[in-house]
């Protein structure tokens, strides 16, 4: 599998308005198909987990399942080939609500980041904050106070 990136992913998902786990990994499974490239299930993994731990994508719990749509970093884009995937997966399109997307980003942002605070993590601090501000951006909510805890972890390292 060609190493998609967190925007490529985003692309393959907002496809479909969102995907399962499962379903995106079917996706990528399918775009190495057709380029010809041998599927790891390791690195297709390894992609979603980091699409998701960098904020392109945001699950979301809808009827009982987990979905996974586009998020607040994201710039959607389509990886090659991936145009054809509707007409390849028997996926529905599905639409989220936007603001459904929020509040389970905002939640996971203020755990992130007072994790990433009381370790000292400076390069993720440095990354959180600017997912703050993508966040109120994308999301039309006030995460001050989390750039703020993240400000004090900042200073008080110095």
């Amino acid at each position: 599998m060609a190493t998609e990136t967190g925007d490529e992913l985003a692309g393959v998902v907002d496809l479909f308005g969102a995907l399962t786990r499962d379903e995106l990994e079917r996706a990528l499974d399918e775009l190495a198909f057709k380029r010809g490239e041998a599927a790891d299930d390791g690195a297709v993994g390894d992609a979603v987990d980091a699409a998701i731990d960098g904020y392109y994508l945001v699950a979301v719990d809808r009827e009982g399942t987990t979905l996974l749509a586009p998020g607040p970093v994201a710039f959607p884009s389509l990886p090659e080939g991936a145009e054809d995937l509707p007409h390849i997966l028997d996926v529905p399109n599905r639409e989220v609500d936007p603001g459904a997307l929020v509040d389970p980003a905002e939640r996971r942002l203020r755990a992130d980041a007072a994790q990433a605070a009381d370790a000292g993590d400076a390069d993720r601090i440095e990354r959180l904050l600017d997912v703050s501000y993508d966040l109120e951006t994308w999301g039309s909510t006030d995460v001050s106070d989390v750039r703020s805890r993240l400000d004090d972890a900042i200073e008080n390292r110095n």
